[in-house]
């Protein structure tokens, strides 16, 4: 099993540099990489005037598709001079509302989708529901790229797998299994796990045990949380094991809670200073 369709999506003129990262990837796995280039209408039809939503929103809609197409004419001059990598790039249109649904149904065919990650500086203020809509409504693993970091190396060397014994997590390590069996080392990193939690005594036992039999080199380690909060304790541990890729579940509670309150997901994705696989 491999990734033999990546998908990226842009909204903005500034992410097509970003476009070398996931060439690289699907070079990496000899996939083929669909780009949807999204033209963004954010009208607010209930400010139009009276009478005037009609000339307002077909006017929005004409210069988000002019957005889109613009943006498709960047990335194809950007990607004028690959070689050896099949690819295509469509450019289609969406209101702020119907995002979730577009992306989602692209993400659907898709083995994995590759995003810049959302909350870096400069990103667009859709860049979160994108990736949101990749992981719910396409239910597509993520693999989410600091802006700033090259590309991750495939096949990698080292993965820190963040475990908590939640279904998230492991649906995401069964997804990123390709990842993992051509890793040399897979360290599964539990943080202060709970003692009456489902494997009490022996954390990462049993997950220990069926990557073994999938012919992983993992191993196990417990730590003691120290830091405020355990996306801290996560990017702490995987500098100091000099990883290559993380793993991760995502959104163990609700998306609304952690955007109020964060939570490990919103925190990784903001601070993390390697590729962050994630899944649910």
């Amino acid at each position: 099993m491999s990734f033999k369709s990546i998908l990226t999506v842009l909204s903005a003129p500034r992410q097509v540099p970003q476009l070398e990262r996931a060439v690289a990837l699907a070079r990496a796995e000899d996939a083929h990489l669909e780009i949807l280039c999204l033209g963004v209408d954010n009208s607010q039809p209930a400010y139009f005037f009276p009478g005037g939503t009609a000339y307002g929103l077909q006017e929005a809609i004409a210069a988000a598709t002019e957005d889109a197409k613009l943006l498709d004419a960047k990335v194809t001059e950007a990607m004028a001079g690959t070689v050896g990598l099949c690819w295509s790039s469509e450019a289609l249109v969406a209101q702020s509302g119907g995002i979730a649904g577009l992306v989602g149904m692209r993400a659907r065919f898709a083995d994995l989708t590759v995003l810049a990650s959302p909350y870096a500086e400069g990103q667009p203020g859709e860049s979160e529901m994108i990736c949101e809509a990749a992981l719910f409504e396409g239910a597509c693993p993520v693999m989410v790229l600091p802006v700033n970091a090259p590309a991750p190396s495939l096949p990698p060397k080292k993965v820190l797998v963040a475990w908590n014994q939640s279904a998230e997590a492991l649906a995401a390590i069964r997804r990123a299994m390709p990842l993992l069996q051509a890793a040399r080392s897979v360290e599964i990193t539990c943080i202060d796990p709970q003692r009456a939690g489902p494997e009490r005594s022996d954390p990462g036992g049993a997950l220990t045990q069926m990557l073994v039999r999938h012919g992983i080199n993992a191993e196990i380690a417990v730590l003691a949380r120290t830091a405020p909060r355990i996306s801290d304790e996560i990017n702490r541990r995987a500098i100091e094991i000099d990883a290559d890729l993380v793993v991760m579940g995502a959104y163990g509670h609700s998306r609304l809670r952690q955007a109020i309150l964060g939570g490990a997901t919103r925190n990784m994705l903001e601070q993390a200073e390697l590729p962050v696989f994630m899944a649910r």
